[in-house]
């Protein structure tokens, strides 16, 4: 009897194994690189910059800091209180940074969104 179960726990604990390595793979080759950085500052879409070109933005006023450089963009000063926001850097499509305290959000788009619906909501 404990053969058997012992021998489930092995088959349940293989197939999920098996189906996060395919999620990763899938994740992992599909993702593609952005264009376009889009700024939301309380919801409202702000300014739009090109991850083609280096530089160095203010946001809300000097409450945080955008940098792009080598189709890469993340925030390099922010005055929140635990500057989480400005751990990480993104560049594929459908990557997001969000200064909750500031209410800003950076996301990395293919193109430019325009002012047409937005078909992902």
């Amino acid at each position: 009897m404990k053969v058997k179960k012992y021998r489930w726990d092995i088959i349940v604990i293989s197939a999920l194994l098996l189906a996060s390595a395919a999620a990763f793979l899938i994740l992992n080759l599909t993702k593609t690189e952005g264009k376009v950085a889009v700024v939301e500052i309380n919801f409202e879409k702000s300014a739009e910059y090109p991850l083609s070109q280096d530089g160095v933005f203010p946001l809300n006023g000097g409450t945080n800091t955008l940098v792009i450089e080598n189709g890469e963009a993340y925030l390099s000063y922010s005055n929140c209180p635990d500057h989480r926001c400005m751990r990480e850097k993104i560049r594929y499509v459908g990557q997001i940074l969000v200064c909750l305290p500031n209410r800003v959000s950076v996301t990395i788009v293919g193109e430019k969104t325009g002012e047409g619906p937005d078909l992902i909501s």
